[in-house]
């Protein structure tokens, strides 16, 4: 038997780090102390750690021997704790410089950023900022703590309202369950961002300020460089759409999620669904008209997005508005144009996202028979078992539409230069999403990796840890082959809708609930924390044709295809 002895209890404790190397330090030492001492001179900088697979900000104090992991710039939950607290510091230069200026952080940039803007005052000047951003480096230079503090939560409402911040306090009657709330405080600034932070304004380093019109871009780095600051690009395009739901959330009295959940208080929900609906109708009855009137007179009608961004229904929908116009759609999927799996194996592809799995040249060549009139058999590629077989045979009209849905539909190595001619694209996807408040805006990839969950589960059978698991080459895969071509659209359709968190909500927290494996329960726990402010809404009353349906069901476009009577010659296999 091993000896055992009576003992003292320690005065220290131990941090074990995934290199199996360990570091003792009193008790109650900050996380910080323990990274620093086992990373000394990181190429990255650490902004959190994961100790006994609990996320846990740097001040966290140790008060028991625990592996730590830390959580780099790199990694997904360490740019999202970068880029809330780089939130929270410009909010504080902004209203230790300006404090009558009410700060809004609007939506994302494609290049890396939040693009922001301010109300009850004009514009900044390109003076004021370039203040405000000397301002945010001073405080990153004096390594200012951003210091926490427990506070009783009635307390804790007033003085954010204190602030400005009235919706943010009553946001959290409704959801915050605990006794006391986190405040931060930094200068004379306080707020709470919905989670974590970083312990300092010196961990802060990368960032800038960029006038952009009526507002100004708040730059930071992507996670794959994460001390690098891209070039700045125009999106005046995917600005009009951002500008576009603005303007619809004006027009349903709609602007964050207390406003939202205002609405299921008040019996406005009908409302809010049906016309958030309507206002999608009438933007793809718009683009279907810009199609019809197009001087080129497009055969090719090419819609690409990324995963969950409804371009299935966005398809179809569009397919019914071009009907309507009096012109002959017929939908063509990218996906059966996939390479057999056993010709993927042979090839060494394992990544369907990527365009190396679609076979172009048998997609191209049928295109052009298509285009010459031409009768087709088309590819029906079965997921089940990795096979390509035989499809609908088609022979277009002279006036026949050929609206064709993937993800690389807008690759420039897609279609030849003379189809490229005769083609019009779309990108579509949930492009903006109803945000927090002012300072906290929600991002679109969890949108989309909600949906995804809840589809999934519905129609896939896949768990939602399946569904997780496969996420982060996903994302991958938009990232390569999706995102940088998105410039390329002749117009923008914007999939997302005000009301879909609290209807998801229900739908997806039992999911989530279910989610046990370490690594993947962290970002489980992440997507219900975001729910818990939304308040659940059964959503009975949506449109059968509403995008949400292709992922919470109910919807009646799964099986419809334009009819192909008088539209296009059409014969299936026998």
């Amino acid at each position: 038997m091993a000896q055992v002895r009576p003992s003292r209890r320690r005065e220290t404790v131990q941090a074990v780090f995934p290199d199996d190397r360990a570091f003792e330090g009193p008790t109650g030492t900050p996380l910080a102390d323990f990274v620093l001492a086992a990373y000394p001179e990181p190429q990255v900088p650490a902004v959190a750690a994961i100790v006994d697979g609990e996320l846990r900000e740097l001040s966290f104090p140790l008060r028991e021997d625990a592996s730590v992991r830390p959580v780099f710039l790199t990694d997904s939950e360490g740019i999202r704790i970068y880029t809330r607290s780089l939130s929270f510091l410009l909010a504080a230069a902004v209203h230790a410089l300006f404090p009558e200026a009410r700060l809004i952080i609007d939506h994302s940039v494609p290049f890396g950023g939040y693009y922001c803007r301010v109300v009850r005052r004009p514009l900044f000047t390109p003076e004021e900022l370039t203040a405000i951003e000397n301002h945010m480096r001073e405080l990153v230079q004096q390594d200012a703590p951003i210091i926490r503090e427990e506070v009783p939560l009635a307390e804790a409402q007033a003085r954010l309202r204190a602030h400005g911040l009235a919706n943010k306090a009553k946001l959290l009657v409704q959801g915050w369950t605990g006794d006391t709330l986190p405040l931060y405080r930094l200068g004379q600034f306080e707020d709470y961002l919905f989670g974590p932070m970083v312990p300092s304004a010196g961990f802060l380093r990368w960032f800038a300020l960029a006038p952009y019109p009526r507002g100004f871009i708040l730059r930071f780095p992507r996670r794959e460089r994460p001390t690098e600051l891209a070039p700045a690009e125009d999106y005046s395009a995917l600005l009009q759409v951002f500008e576009e739901y603005g303007h619809w959330l004006d027009l349903l009295g709609v602007y964050d999620a207390c406003t939202v959940n205002g609405a299921i208080r008040t019996g406005r929900m009908t409302e809010l669904i049906l016309v958030s609906e309507a206002l999608h109708n009438q933007r793809i009855a718009r683009i279907a008209e810009m199609i019809a009137a197009h001087p080129s007179s497009p055969r090719l009608i090419l819609i690409a997005g990324p995963s969950s961004s409804g371009k299935t229904t966005f398809t179809k929908r569009l397919a019914i508005q071009l009907l309507s116009l009096g012109l002959r759609p017929y939908p063509v999927s990218m996906d059966d144009y996939f390479l057999p799996r056993d010709e993927m194996a042979r090839r060494g592809l394992t990544d369907f996202d990527d365009i190396s799995a679609v076979e172009v040249p048998l997609f191209q060549h049928q295109m052009e028979e298509l285009l010459a009139g031409k009768a087709v058999r088309l590819p029906r590629f079965d997921f089940a078992t990795g096979h390509r077989e035989k499809g609908s045979e088609l022979e277009l009209k002279e006036d026949g539409i050929l609206l064709i849905e993937g993800l690389h539909c807008l690759n420039p190595g897609l279609l030849p230069s003379h189809l490229e001619e005769c083609s019009f694209r779309i990108y579509a996807s949930a492009l903006t999403q109803l945000n927090l408040d002012d300072h906290v805006r929600m991002s679109t990839t969890d949108t989309r990796l909600l949906r995804r969950v809840v589809r999934d589960a519905a129609y896939r059978g896949y768990t939602a840890e399946d569904t997780l698991r496969m996420w982060d080459n996903v994302r991958r895969g938009e990232k390569r082959f999706v995102f940088p071509h998105q410039g390329r659209a002749d117009v923008m359709f914007n999939s997302a809708l005000v009301y879909e968190w609290n209807v998801l909500r229900s739908r997806a927290e039992p999911l989530l609930l279910q989610v046990r494996h370490p690594r993947l329960r962290l970002r489980a726990e992440r997507l219900l924390e975001e729910l818990r402010w939304f308040v659940p809404y059964p959503g009975e009353e949506i449109p059968a044709t509403s995008i949400l349906r292709e992922f919470i069901g109910g919807g009646i476009l799964a099986a419809y295809y334009p009819s192909p009577f008088e539209r296009a010659t059409w014969r299936r296999e026998v």
